[in-house]
């Protein structure tokens, strides 16, 4: 018997039992869309969490955090850890910076501004992707590099501070500097403490560039860049390190370290290159940390989830499948005679179990195609309608890029495959049954 006329008779027998047929194959596809369903749940999450890191953290740095020691102490980054960095392949810049342990007063007119003075190594930082908005990077001592956000929180220094901010923090308008500052003389107050007493100390500075925005909407970067003269001129003012303005103990041991980096960071030439470097840091006993890194421990977290959630979704096929083999059994039952009649004329058993076998197939393989489009229709309505209702419900503004639901390529193939093996091993019984059909019982009806 050729496949062909197997196909055909298996189609002619499905329609002799249309109802049936159509509620078996509506519970397969119920079961198939439930396991789609399910599983894309943690599939949209993933993507969500993956995609808001990455773009929250640029993929090709790597935090270097400090160096461990044989005693499992760390000790902070010298001169010698940057050469070693830098010379290591795959690596483009190595950036290091200081930052003064203390928040000085900017002031310029009637402005001032409290922000973070940071130095830092600009042929490293330029050649990282740093750029200037506008100006130049410093050539003298006393010239500085502010942040892009710096000159959006001047503000006169004779309004009251609960006066000079809008409801959603934004500072005023009218408050705001309207002025050109590269070219600008800016005073920089620094402080220290002799007991009780605040002695401060005016550092007169020159603004010559401006930092272009950060990339990422939700960074602000506020920060001063002074040069390295500054950062002794205020030591020498506190005698601490870095500027502290208390006299705290240790710091005579802090104060011989002084050729330390406070934060260092190494940019890869590329994403391919990050794993290698990073699990190279970790050898040489460098305590670091990458968003690969993070990737890794994200994915392993939903690879198990999404398994869980796949292995729930199979159960429901699995319920579905007890309606495919209560179908092939009546099947079986009602076709006796047919059977015996083949089997009269001597065709093959494997013939036979072949027929009733691409019967429980056909019902599978509709019963996944309509799961799948089901499940897309499902997954598009809750990546659209859920956040409507989570908003109206409960008033809190969702992220722009969340997904409830997301359906890759290798979750179908494994949703139709589950399907697809159910079904088939729900038929195995019932054809194996087929097959051993006595001719005359069949033929008198006797099943």
């Amino acid at each position: 018997m050729r496949l062909k006329d197997q196909l055909a008779f298996v189609r002619q027998n499905v329609k002799k039992n249309k109802v049936r047929t159509f509620m078996t194959i509506l519970a397969t596809a119920m079961g198939c869309t439930f396991l789609i369903v399910l599983a894309s749940i943690g599939y949209g999450l993933q993507q969500t969490i993956v995609e808001d890191t990455l773009e929250q953290q640029i993929v090709t740095k790597i935090d270097i955090h400090g160096y461990e020691k044989e005693d499992g102490r760390f000790r902070s980054l010298t001169m010698d850890d940057i050469d070693y960095l830098e010379s290591i392949d795959g690596v483009k810049a190595v950036t290091r910076r200081n930052h003064l342990q203390q928040i000085p007063t900017f002031s310029t007119g009637d402005y001032i501004e409290e922000a973070e003075a940071v130095i830092a190594h600009f042929p490293s930082e330029i050649k990282s992707g740093l750029k200037l908005k506008e100006g130049r990077l410093p050539k003298n001592a006393n010239e500085i590099v502010i942040g892009y956000h710096f000159p959006k929180h001047l503000h006169p220094d004779s309004i009251k501070e609960q006066d000079l901010y809008s409801k959603d923090g934004e500072l005023k308008e009218n408050y705001q500097y309207k002025e050109e500052l590269i070219g600008k003389s800016i005073k920089m107050t620094v402080k220290r403490l002799d007991g009780e007493k605040e002695v401060t100390h005016i550092i007169p500075l020159k603004v010559v560039g401006i930092l272009e925005k950060p990339t990422k909407e939700w960074m602000q970067d506020r920060n001063v860049y002074i040069s390295q003269e500054v950062l002794e001129e205020i030591v020498g003012f506190t005698g601490t390190p870095n500027g502290n303005p208390r006299q705290e103990e240790g710091m005579e041991e802090a104060n011989k370290a002084a050729d330390t980096f406070d934060e260092v960071k190494v940019y890869t030439t590329n994403l391919e290159a990050v794993k290698g470097i990073s699990d190279q840091l970790d050898d040489a006993n460098y305590a670091s940390y990458s968003v690969v890194k993070e990737m890794e421990q994200i994915n392993m977290l939903f690879t198990i989830a999404k398994a869980g959630l796949i292995l729930v979704g199979t159960i429901a096929i699995l319920i579905a499948s007890i309606g495919i083999y209560n179908t092939m059994t009546m099947a079986v039952t009602e076709r006796a005679p047919d059977i015996g009649i083949m089997k009269a004329i001597g065709a093959n058993p494997r013939t036979i179990k072949r027929i009733f076998l691409l019967e429980s197939s056909y019902i599978g393989v509709i019963g996944a195609v309509v799961g799948v489009i089901v499940a897309y229709a499902v997954s598009f309505l809750v990546n659209f309608g859920l956040p409507i209702i989570i908003e109206a419900a409960f008033t809190e503004q969702l992220p722009d890029n969340l997904k409830f639901s997301a359906i890759p390529g290798t979750l179908i193939v494994i949703s139709v495959s589950i399907c697809l093996a159910v079904t088939i091993l729900s038929g195995m019984r019932p054809a194996k049954r087929a097959t051993q059909i006595d001719v005359l019982k069949a033929m008198r009806r006797e099943i």
